[in-house]
C-alpha cells in the first residue's frame, strides 16, 4: 500500500467484499440494433447503451417502464470490447449487458466505477478467452472490490472526478477546434464561396491530378523486418522497418485498400512504402505538395472507395480527379493558415491532443495510487 493511501486512511481499516453483495444488478431491454436507429432522437430523455460507443437516445414509452434505470449506476459492456461506464441520468441497455447500483448509504458508486476502471484489463484478458470476447455475470459478480470508510471514498472520487474534467473540457475544446479546422480548409479551398478571401477576382484552373502529378503508382514492399533502418509507411502510417531505400523526402501517400482506403498522409525522411498504399509525386512547378494534401484530405476520398468486401481506390481514378489549381503564392497562404489550425488539432507533440495525452496519463497515475489498496488475503 502506497504512502499517500496509508496516511489518508490513518488507520481506518478496509474491508474487501463481493461486488454482487455490495451493489444491485440490473437487467436491461430486449431491443435490437434495427430498432435502436429507428427510435433515436437527438435531445430524448432517456440513454440505452449498446456495445462499444452505441448509443440512442430514446422516449419514455418507447421501452418498458420496468427496464429504465433512474440511479447513478455502473454499466457493464461485456461483450466485444470489454470496459465499463458510469452514467447518471435516465438509461437503458441492450439486454446482454447489465448495470449495477448502490443502496448503501455507505458506498459510493463512483468510487466502485473507478475501481473497476482501474482493472478493465482483468476483464478484459478474461474475456478474450472466448471466441467472441466476452464475460458473465459471476465475473463482476464475485470481483471483490475494496470499501474504505465513506469519507475516504469521496475524496478519492472528488480528486479523479477533478482529473476526468480537466481531460473532457479539453477533449470539447479539441472537438470544436476540428469542427473548425474542416470548416477553415474547407471554406479556403472553395474557390466559388462569397466568404473565401482568396477566390474575389482569381482566376483559378481546374486540372485533372493526372496533369498535375508527374506520377501516381503503388508501393511496392511486402516485407518487414524487426530491425530494419528505414521506416514502411503503409495505409495510415509507418507499419514497420526495412533495410531497402526506396524513397526519400516528402510524398503524399493515399490508403489504396481496406476499410482505411482513400486516408490521406505524407511521408517524410528515407523510406519505403507498403503495396496497398498509392504515391503521388506532385509537378511542384504548379502544386505545393502540403497544398494538394489538404484538397485530397478535405475530398474525403473514402466515399469513392470500389468494392465490399475489399474496398479500393485506384491510381486511375485518383488521375481522373479534377482540382483547383490557384497560383503559387496563393497556395502557399491557404496552406500557412491551414497549418496553424493541423498543429493545434492534430500535432502530438504541440497541439491540444498533446495536452490531452499528459492529463489522462496524470489522471492514470494518480487513479492507480489512490485505489492501490492492499488485496484481502
Amino acid at each position: 500500500m502506497h504512502t499517500f493511501i496509508k496516511n489518508l486512511l490513518n488507520g481506518q481499516s478496509v474491508e474487501w467484499k463481493p461486488l454482487g453483495e455490495v451493489l444491485v444488478r440490473t437487467k436491461g431491454t430486449k431491443i435490437t440494433a434495427g430498432q435502436m436507429k429507428e427510435l433515436h432522437q437527438e435531445n430524448a430523455p432517456i440513454k440505452i447503451f449498446a456495445g462499444g460507443k452505441t448509443f440512442a437516445m430514446v422516449d419514455y414509452g418507447d421501452i418498458p417502464e420496468k427496464d429504465i434505470n433512474q440511479k447513478p449506476s455502473i454499466i457493464v459492456k461485456s461483450r466485444g470490447i470489454i470496459e465499463f461506464e458510469y452514467y447518471d441520468k435516465p438509461f437503458s441497455h441492450k439486454n446482454e449487458m447489465w448495470a449495477y447500483h448502490s443502496i448503501d448509504k455507505n458506498i459510493d458508486i463512483k468510487f466502485v466505477y473507478y475501481f473497476l476502471k482501474l482493472n478493465e484489463p482483468f476483464f478484459q484478458n478474461l474475456g478474450s478467452k472466448m471466441q467472441m470476447p466476452q464475460i458473465a455475470t459471476p465475473d463482476t459478480d464475485k470481483f471483490k472490490i475494496p470499501i474504505p470508510p465513506l469519507e475516504i471514498q469521496q475524496k478519492i472520487v472528488q480528486i479523479l472526478d477533478a482529473f476526468t474534467t480537466v481531460t473532457a473540457e479539453l477533449t470539447a475544446e479539441y472537438n470544436l477546434r476540428v469542427k473548425q479546422y474542416q470548416y477553415y480548409r474547407d471554406l479556403l479551398l472553395d474557390f466559388n464561396h462569397l466568404k473565401n478571401p482568396f477566390a474575389n477576382g482569381l482566376n483559378v484552373e481546374w486540372k485533372g491530378l493526372g496533369e498535375v502529378a508527374k506520377k501516381i503508382y503503388s508501393g511496392k514492399n511486402k516485407e518487414k523486418t524487426a530491425n530494419g533502418i528505414y521506416s514502411i509507411y503503409g495505409s495510415t502510417g509507418i507499419i514497420g522497418k526495412t533495410n531497402i531505400k526506396a524513397h526519400e523526402g516528402e510524398k503524399i501517400l493515399v490508403a489504396r485498400v481496406g476499410a482505411n482506403a482513400g486516408f490521406v498522409h505524407i511521408a517524410q525522411g528515407e523510406y519505403d512504402v507498403s503495396d496497398n498504399t498509392l504515391v503521388i509525386e506532385e509537378d511542384r512547378s504548379q502544386l505545393i505538395l502540403k497544398y494538394l494534401y489538404y484538397v485530397l484530405e478535405g475530398m474525403n476520398l473514402n466515399q469513392f472507395a470500389k468494392g465490399a468486401g475489399q474496398p479500393l481506390i485506384t491510381g486511375g481514378y485518383l488521375k481522373s480527379i479534377t482540382i483547383p489549381i490557384p497560383p503559387l503564392e496563393i497556395q502557399t497562404k491557404i496552406v500557412e493558415i491551414l497549418d496553424k489550425f493541423e498543429t493545434l488539432t492534430h500535432s502530438i507533440s504541440e497541439g491540444l491532443p498533446r495536452e490531452i495525452q499528459l492529463r489522462q496519463k496524470q489522471y492514470e497515475y494518480y487513479r492507480e495510487l489512490l485505489l492501490n489498496f492492499d488485496t484481502q488475503k
